[in-house]
């Protein structure tokens, strides 16, 4: 029996991939789904692009970073969103697309306030009246994922809704079958490039469903709240947990005003400076001391109160940091203090999936040593942290080393709420201020009480290894004993071994084994020909043979550099 949920399923994907092919044939990207076969998952595909070639073409001659930004835009709220998430993967795309699509406009069509009444009222039933007071009808904000509007509780408390979509699922869920197969279509095309599409969509679909979970949020906001509960300067809205599903959000409504939307022409130099320390603490505190952090502190989601303290928003984008990384990042900072070429070198090697084989190439210890000297004779009360890992991960970035994603989140938002920083105070010294931290940080890597820790735990490791090594080594002399020992060996690159590469190797040694037989056979020939008189037919084919030789072995090199062209 056929699945009617399944077969709709389908159909929706197949007129979702129309639109998808039309719009980027529309935008100048015919070439691309042609090379990798994109039109073949569909059976008008062909006949899509087809058409596409009397559109009008005119925005072709703009760079390839803006189409693709137009084209996401085009596509709606999964592929906006998509676009907004590798904004901030420098190490997943290249870094000038990632700067364009920092320019994504996130405001969206508003949904009408009776397709908004309908999801509350399926959210929580009979409960509605008895929670809400009043919910405003216009919405403070629609974006791709979610619409916002202002509610009452009963209780009298100033709240608001963040309001999942309504559909949006639906078409999430389509999006990313979709966006699943372009990646696997796309995946050789862009691998030469250093990228991994299916990886990137793998990524997204992690990212995307922590967005679309309320309940991870405001989880995310509570931990948040409480970590920074005795500070306060430092604030998180409160979450109304009555009030929360998994596609609704009730938080408090905060009072002040947007960092984005303040006159700071306005403020004193003291208050500027106030807000820079605060909203910069709080960060840096997030994540060298927590190792949990908002990893999207932008003006858009800081608020400045009234009573001038500072209140982080939205805070689905998050980071974490695990101890044995923070360790890293002490080597990484302490390396760079001392000038240690070979300790920033494994460090590199620790926190990337770099091959062991980079350390001992001769241009990049080169371009890490230049890496180690842009902050020479720095001191770590002296180091700008930010900029470090800003320039640590160009050095990667240039060799295609992937780092992991919460390091990248981490690099983020110290570069992020930096930026903030000099955009309201540029006189303010972010280095002395955010000290502590640093210093911090070194002293659990390198401090006594680190160091005893450190014999501590390297003594109990060596006991359990005492402990277990007679059992282990009974299991290996067992396996010699009924013959199952075996050795597994990995080779490396022969993946890269194409037919084409086969192709030519075979080619190559083929026309060297003719060449070696005219040259061995011409010589017998010449040979003989001196030692029996009247056969000088005999030198003339000797001699044919190696002209023959000579001119094959000439267009060997020609073969390999037309092959390299």
């Amino acid at each position: 029996m056929s699945d009617p949920i399944g077969i709709r399923r389908r159909i929706r994907n197949t007129k979702r991939a129309a639109e998808v092919i039309a719009v980027l044939a529309g935008q100048g990207f015919r070439q691309i789904l042609s090379d990798t076969g994109i039109e073949r998952i569909i059976e008008r595909g062909q006949e899509i692009l087809l058409r596409s070639k009397s559109d009008d073409n005119s925005g072709i001659s703009k760079p390839v970073e803006v189409r693709i930004r137009e084209a996401l835009e085009q596509l709606g709220a999964t592929f906006i969103k998509l676009g907004q998430v590798l904004s901030t993967r420098p190490d997943l795309v290249p870094s000038e697309l990632a700067d364009e699509l920092r320019r994504l406009q996130s405001d969206c069509p508003r949904v009408p306030f009776n397709e908004i009444r309908n999801r509350l009222e399926t959210e929580f039933g009979d409960q509605l009246s008895t929670l809400f007071l009043s919910i405003d009808e216009e919405p403070i904000a629609a974006a791709s994922i979610a619409q916002v509007h202002g509610a009452i509780l009963h209780d009298g408390s100033s709240v608001v809704l963040k309001i999942l979509r309504p559909g949006v699922e639906e078409t999430i869920e389509s999006d990313m079958d979709i966006l699943m197969e372009l990646a696997r279509l796309t995946e050789k095309y862009f691998s030469e490039q250093g990228y991994s599409p299916t990886e990137t969509v793998r990524e997204f679909q992690q990212e995307l469903a922590r967005e679309v979970d309320f309940l991870h949020e405001g989880r995310v906001t509570d931990r948040f709240r409480k970590q920074f509960q005795d500070d306060p300067r430092i604030r998180f809205p409160t979450v109304y947990w009555e009030g929360t599903t998994r596609r609704v959000l009730t938080l408090e409504r905060i009072q002040g005003t947007l960092l984005s939307k303040l006159d700071v022409t306005q403020l004193t130099p003291q208050e500027r400076r106030r807000i820079v320390a605060e909203g910069s603490e709080a960060v840096f505190r997030q994540c060298l001391e927590h190792g949990f952090f908002h990893a999207d502190p932008h003006p858009g989601n800081i608020f400045v109160l009234e009573d001038g303290a500072i209140c982080f928003i939205d805070c689905g984008m998050t980071g974490r940091i695990d101890r044995m990384t923070m360790q890293h990042l002490a080597t990484l900072v302490m390396s760079v203090v001392n000038s240690d070429l070979d300790g920033v070198i494994e460090v590199t090697m620790a926190l990337s999936d770099a091959e062991t084989t980079l350390k001992f190439d001769r241009s990049f210890r080169r371009d890490a040593w230049n890496f180690v000297a842009r902050f020479d004779g720095a001191t770590i009360e002296s180091l700008d942290m930010a900029g470090l890992l800003d320039q640590f991960f160009r050095l990667l970035r240039r060799y295609r080393i992937r780092c992991p994603a919460d390091l990248v989140f981490l690099i983020k938002a110290l570069t992020t709420i930096q930026g903030v920083g000099q955009l309201i105070d540029p006189t303010f010294d972010l280095v002395t201020h955010v000290r502590p931290q640093i210093e911090k940080l070194i002293r659990e890597r390198y401090g006594l009480h680190a160091a005893a820790e450190r014999l501590r735990s390297g003594a109990l490791r060596y006991l359990s290894l005492l402990e277990d090594l007679p059992d282990e080594l009974r299991d290996v002399l067992d396996q010699v004993r009924r013959r199952e020992f075996s050795v597994n060996l990995r080779h490396q690159g022969l993946d890269r071994l194409n037919d084409d590469t086969l192709e030519h190797a075979s080619g190559t040694i083929a026309i060297g084994m003719v060449i070696a037989g005219l040259l061995v056979g011409s010589s017998v020939l010449i040979l003989a020909e001196r030692s029996v008189e009247g056969f000088s037919l005999l030198r003339a084919f000797g001699t044919g043979g190696i002209t023959l030789a000579m001119f094959l072995a000439l267009t060997l090199p020609i073969r390999w550099i037309r092959r390299r062209k």
